[in-house]
């Protein structure tokens, strides 16, 4: 048997999505947004230098392909990624009409999201009052706090102490589809809160919000507010089956990193291993020395997207990328062989660009295990076909396998 470990670098995005006019960030379109293009030309004319320096170093991510992708993805300059590529590489286009975290996913795995997922207006409220008040009674209070669109960690700090002065939980939205709810673990309580998400979270997705997120924090007036890592994300179950469900049907163990239990509701997967992206790379080598014969791996490392691409910080961007290229070179020559290891992403959100969102954007995808090649421009949908055809596992939704 052979293992697949299927690898989503959230929001490294390569430009050149060709529906990118369709998509804004606030007023402006994501028509040439283009986010490992921009990390790359802004670290070479000197503009990423915070904590960090020179050309953008990713040797192991460009040797599997990634300059070359972003080049056939959007036909831009690509300084500090020239390698001539020994690995097997292509660049995705989404079908789907989002460029949110769900649905990139969802196509990954071969369900392509053929509806359009539920926004909140940039108003305030955003909510409409059925549904916070709703909230408020699931959550035994007389009402909210917030009801708008927000930094997660700019409204705890500007609500924590009304929060824990009057008990009314903090709820906020993004440019995702996305229901979100703060609240303190000591004085409101972590279970309480998860319980009043499990128990909105069905009227939210009759909406087709995609998720419902428990954002809970700890500190004081005094000493300032912290979110910690006890976030649980409540999704919408997709309305077919994904690959992680073919495999587990089929008796082959699923295996997730980081966010992908929440991402994906738990469909088909085994077990999670979840934590920073410092303790998911420690999860990814650990699977590839143990992971079982026949087994797929599934893995989400968030921080490049929800650390540095929302808050739009080059440097750190930079810095992340050439951190994961590091830790990911000593596992990839712990492969075995038949092993495929796919590395991708679900969307972009260039660092340089207008707004806080996500930007609309082909990916790449960067094989080890296939030998050298490419299949030029994919679908999102034929990764999940390619990872069934190397697993022997049955075909999943509409895409065309790539394997040479």
């Amino acid at each position: 048997m052979t293992r697949a470990f299927l690898v989503v670098m959230d929001s490294v995005g390569i430009g050149g999505a060709p529906d990118a006019a369709s998509f804004f960030n606030g007023d402006a379109p994501d028509t040439g947004a283009n986010t490992v293009g921009h990390i790359a030309k802004a670290c070479a004319d000197g503009l990423a230098e915070d904590g960090r320096s020179g050309l953008l170093k990713v040797p192991t991510l460009d040797a599997l392909g990634l300059g070359a992708a972003l080049r056939t993805a959007s036909g831009i300059e690509t300084p500090g990624l020239t390698a001539s590529p020994s690995g097997f590489w292509a660049a995705a286009t989404e079908q789907g009409a989002g460029k949110d975290t769900p649905s990139g996913h969802w196509e990954l795995a071969g369900l392509p999201v053929t509806w359009d997922w539920h926004y909140f207006p940039h108003t305030k409220p955003a909510f409409p009052p059925d549904l916070s008040a709703a909230v408020a009674q699931a959550a035994g209070t007389d009402g909210i706090l917030g009801d708008c669109h927000a930094s997660g960690t700019e409204i705890i700090a500007r609500l924590g102490a009304e929060h824990m002065r009057t008990g009314w939980p903090i709820c906020y939205t993004s440019a995702d589809s996305v229901f979100q709810i703060a609240a303190h673990e000591e004085s409101f309580g972590l279970e309480r809160l998860l319980e009043l998400c499990r128990t909105v979270a069905p009227m939210l997705h009759k909406m087709r919000v995609g998720r419902v997120i428990a954002r809970p924090f700890t500190g004081s007036p005094d000493t300032g507010f912290t979110r910690t890592g006890n976030r649980r994300d409540y999704s919408l179950k997709p309305p077919g089956p994904l690959l992680t469900n073919v495999a587990h049907e089929a008796g082959r163990r699923v295996h997730g990193i980081g966010k992908i239990g929440d991402i994906l509701a738990m469909e088909g997967i085994d077990e999670v291993r979840k934590g920073p992206d410092a303790d998911l790379m420690g999860h990814l080598g650990d699977l590839v020395d143990e992971a079982e014969d026949g087994s797929l791996t599934f893995a989400n490392f968030v921080e490049f997207d929800s650390l540095y691409g929302h808050r739009r910080d080059v440097s750190g961007y930079a810095s992340a990328l050439e951190w994961f290229d590091a830790g990911l070179a000593p596992i990839l020559k712990r492969l075995k062989p038949g092993d495929l290891m796919i590395l991708t992403a679900d969307h972009g959100n260039d660092p340089t660009w207008a707004g806080t969102d996500h930007t609309r954007e082909r990916v790449p995808v960067l094989c080890a295990g296939l030998g050298r090649g490419n299949a030029g421009q994919i679908a999102f949908a034929d990764v999940a076909q390619s990872v069934a055809e190397h697993l022997n596992l049955p075909l999943i939704g509409p895409g065309r396998s790539f394997l040479p």
